[in-house]
């Protein structure tokens, strides 16, 4: 383990299941100092327990909790790539049946609070000289599909926070990357999303393979890594049972 490497130090969000929590697992077995943040406490106190990171319970979309968490990992010697993972969707229903408190909450989650948190560490990534921003999007932020207005709209705003971003802190060498995952199965995504286990368990029905959290992670993990000049701007990652948005493999 180089030197370099044992110096790095990631804030993640979304840390208390699924992509957020891997990706914590997977920094830290490379030797980052890793920040963990979720709104539920309990599950990061035992992902501390298992790994070391600093649980920090808050929701990135309340300016407070931002506040407090700001200072918080500036006492603890600060950050050098903020990882935005903390998301998620809500309803499957068509826009003209559009449910306002699950759009509302959909924007709030993956734009204002990735927004927001990115805001306050920026000063932080600047000092640093080579600072990193990674926005966890989707593929829903780059191609619509029925059923999916709600997200697709939070997605595309997150991605197009993300382009917008990447042109503002070139001049401050600091790195914007995007990971637009397609099919992931994890543990609450869908559940999450639909309500029913019986309905998210459709969601991967049939489809060989589909991606992991770790996978996603380890993707994560990598693109942060690379050295500072290499910047991955866009990285769409998908199962190859998954060829498009519209081309899913499902075998009876």
């Amino acid at each position: 383990m180089t030197e370099e490497l044992q110096k790095k130090a990631a804030l993640v969000t979304g840390a208390s299941s699924g992509i957020g929590e891997a990706a914590v697992r997977a920094l830290r077995a490379d030797g980052w100092t890793v920040f963990a943040v979720a709104r539920r406490a309990e599950r990061l106190a035992a992902l501390e327990r298992d790994t070391g990171a600093v649980a920090i319970p808050a929701d990135i979309a309340e300016d407070d909790d931002v506040s407090r968490l700001l200072a918080q990992v500036t006492g603890a010697g600060g950050i050098d790539t903020l990882i935005n993972i903390a998301g998620g969707a809500r309803g499957a229903d068509k826009v003209g049946d559009a449910t306002t408190e699950d759009w509302e909450w959909m924007y709030r989650v993956n734009v204002l609070g990735t927004m927001k948190l990115t805001r306050a560490f920026l000063p932080m990534l600047r000092a640093t000289g080579e600072g990193t921003v990674l926005n966890l999007t989707s593929t829903a932020g780059l191609e619509a599909y029925e059923g999916g207005g709600g997200y697709n709209a939070a997605k595309f705003g997150q991605h197009a926070l993300t382009n917008a971003l990447r042109l503002e802190e070139a001049d401050h060498n600091v790195r914007v990357i995007e990971v637009a995952p397609g099919l992931v199965q994890t543990e609450e995504f869908a559940l999450n999303r639909l309500g029913d286990a019986q309905a998210a368990g459709k969601v991967y029905q049939g489809v060989e393979k589909p991606l992991t959290a770790e996978d996603v992670a380890d993707v994560v993990r990598y693109a942060v890594t690379l050295p500072h000049h290499v910047n991955l701007d866009q990285i769409v990652i998908r199962p190859v049972a998954q060829a498009g948005t519209h081309k899913l493999i499902r075998k009876s």
